[in-house]
């Protein structure tokens, strides 16, 4: 079985979804697993367990209780803690936990959760590929430990033999993401658009990012999970393209007609230009082919929300 932890989340929920699809069979880890799993009723093949992986005796117990081939580490530890180091050390020590628990079952794959802010202040022209050197320093808590994590990672991978990849996520947007993101305008924009209202604050019609939809977001990571065998231990997860605001508007504009906005023009006042991820090596090898392009993303998202689902 496979475990996802954090797989009652936003990106693990969409993860754990496509993995069963696959016809794989799931441990789904969370701290609340009486919540039920709204995108997947799998009977026998899925068992949601509650665990919190900054505690390794409770991760050890899962092992003891399934046979865990696999994991896809997506938990998020010390959300909302007192203090960034609280922070830091809780999402620290949850990641050296779940790769223990990885060597002493013997898993064939570790996948963990990395993220397209890992890439700020790089020098790069247009495209994010995996092999341009990162800053050391960054200007957000979470690209900070994620670097720090593919460090130690690669580390564990290189000294142990246990097979780690870490995945750079883009910018994920979709069904059960929160309403608004600090760092896009998408999520925001769609909720707008259906409660048909404006939008708080400027949004610029220009600025733009590697938008990603959750549902194929979830299905590259499990292919990642599954493939036989990989090249790298680094993978770019998105589009492969940019997306501007402007954009997303045109596209909800087609899936609630006369709906209006109201962006603000150009870029936001000093933003750098935008790129994209190089999304080759997650192509060649997985095979993988995004199946939402921006129009069908935007419809499938305003259904969800049309339905009466809050986010």
């Amino acid at each position: 079985m496979i475990l996802v932890t954090g797989g009652l989340g936003f990106i693990g929920s969409h993860t754990s979804r496509a993995l069963l699809d696959m016809g794989e069979r799931c441990v789904i880890g969370g701290r609340r697993p009486e919540r039920s799993p709204v995108l997947f009723a799998a009977g026998d093949q899925a068992v949601a367990e509650r665990m919190d992986c900054t505690d390794l005796d409770d991760l050890l117990d899962i092992g003891r209780r399934h046979h865990i081939t696999g994991i896809v580490h997506l938990a998020a530890a010390g959300m909302g803690a007192d203090s960034p180091m609280d922070e830091l050390w809780a999402n620290t020590r949850a990641l050296f936990n779940v790769l223990r628990a990885a060597q002493e079952w013997d898993v064939a794959r570790v996948v963990l959760a990395s993220t397209i802010g890992v890439y700020g202040g790089a020098d790069v022209n247009g495209a994010y590929r995996e092999d341009v050197p990162l800053p050391i320093a960054s200007a957000h808590l979470i690209p900070a430990h994620k670097k720090s994590a593919e460090i130690l990672a690669d580390a564990v991978s290189g000294s142990t033999g246990l097979d780690v990849v870490s995945v750079r996520i883009g910018a994920i947007w979709g069904p059960l993401g929160r309403p608004a993101s600090p760092f896009f305008g998408a999520p925001q924009l769609v909720h707008a658009a259906v409660g048909g209202h404006a939008v708080l604050g400027p949004l610029y019609a220009e600025d733009a990012i590697d938008m990603f939809y959750v549902r194929d977001c979830g299905r590259a990571i499990a292919l990642l999970q599954t493939a036989a065998a990989l090249s790298h231990r680094t993978y770019n997860v998105g589009s492969g393209r940019t997306t501007t605001n402007r954009e997303v508007v045109e596209a909800l504009g087609r899936a609630v007609p006369g709906w209006v906005p109201g962006l603000a023009e150009g870029r936001r006042p000093g933003a750098a230009l935008a790129a994209h991820l190089d999304v080759d090596r997650l192509r060649g090898d997985t095979g993988f082919e995004p199946e939402y392009d921006l129009g069908r993303a935007a419809g499938d998202y305003v259904r969800w929300l049309q339905a009466g689902n809050p986010r």
